[in-house]
């Protein structure tokens, strides 16, 4: 299946088409997505653009619930670009599963929301989520990609260790 995306270089704009693994194997399904995120990152400077069309890629590709990014901004966790449910605004230091990613620099993976202590439930419809934690260049947590499965047990080590790949992609947007 082929979706397609407008990209932006410079003055001119160019379609570029997004592949679609058709594949269950969901590694399959990464290892055809992560060279076309280096092509949309390639000379990309803007982070809200980035992190925008990052998260429609990812949504496309796997169809999960919802699929976004939340900024370290003065001390909480700011709503970013995202697809899906309306989300939480703003996310404290240390609350839910993406404020304890933010304050352990670490990949949080829930199988069953229910089943989180402090779980923040944006949209009833959650039942399983996976946070990356962003890091900037010096290695400061600088926001964390969030996402939403409307099924438990949706993601695993296999996701943490793709999606941590995907996020080194993105350290240099974070100055």
């Amino acid at each position: 299946m082929r979706y397609y995306i407008s990209l932006k270089y410079e003055h001119d704009t160019m379609t570029e088409s997004l592949i679609r693994s058709e594949s269950q194997d969901k590694a399959e399904r990464y290892r055809t997505l992560l060279p076309q995120v280096d092509a949309l990152l390639d000379g990309e400077t803007d982070q809200i653009a980035a992190l925008a069309n990052l998260s429609a890629m990812l949504k496309m590709t796997f169809d999960w619930l919802w699929v976004g990014f939340y900024l370290v901004k003065h001390q909480q966790l700011v709503l970013g670009p995202f697809q899906g449910p309306l989300a939480c605004t703003r996310i404290a230091y240390g609350k839910g599963v993406c404020g304890n990613a933010w304050a352990q620099a670490k990949t949080i993976i829930v199988p069953d929301v229910d089943h989180y202590p402090g779980h923040i439930a944006c949209s009833s419809a959650s039942r399983s989520e996976i946070v990356v934690p962003l890091f900037n260049p010096s290695g400061r947590v600088a926001g964390v990609l969030d996402v939403d499965a409307d099924t438990p047990e949706q993601f695993d080590t296999q996701d943490a260790e793709f999606l941590e790949a995907l996020a080194l992609r993105l350290n240099r947007l974070f100055d």
